[in-house]
């Protein structure tokens, strides 16, 4: 298992990074050249810029069984696709039951976006310490999880 983060501005890089560490997991940061990271724990692969360019290069290195860390919902349900498991930062996990709702909420949200021309709609809340928090504790179960030692509430 190895975990590959989407870490263009992704805010969770630490969390993830203390997780695998604690569980002797490798872990690789994805970015493009507009970003740059360093990472005494990870190995750090920086791609070119250029459209979607960072999602591809992830999913063609995922496998199953990997663990990806992305907010985008296409990458998510491309590594789906591919046996591997996906979080969002929020700390929700992808799955094959709630993927394709996702995406659609996605493309109504995108579409709404379109429709309201040149007004912009209220971005995302800031991050605080509680989704930190929701994210660590996600992160963990999912991790212990695909190990064998959680199973998830079936409510």
């Amino acid at each position: 298992m190895k975990i590959y983060v989407d870490a263009d501005a992704c805010p969770v890089i630490a969390i993830v990074e203390q997780v695998a560490k604690k569980n002797n997991i490798p872990v690789m940061l994805l970015c493009d050249t507009n970003h740059l990271l360093d990472s005494e724990y990870s190995e750090v692969k920086t791609i070119g810029a250029g459209a979607d360019a960072v999602d591809f290069a992830l999913i063609n290195l995922c496998q199953k069984g990997d663990v990806v860390v992305t907010q985008d919902y296409g990458v998510a349900a491309m590594a789906l696709g591919k046996g591997a498991y996906a979080i969002h930062q929020s700390g929700k996990w992808y799955t094959n039951e709630n993927i394709d709702q996702m995406l659609m909420e996605r493309h109504l949200r995108k579409k709404a976006r379109r429709s309201v021309g040149k007004k912009h709609l209220k971005g995302p809340k800031k991050r605080s310490e509680e989704d930190n928090i929701r994210f660590l504790d996600s992160f963990e179960k999912l991790i212990q999880h695909i190990k064998g030692r959680y199973e998830p509430d079936k409510t």
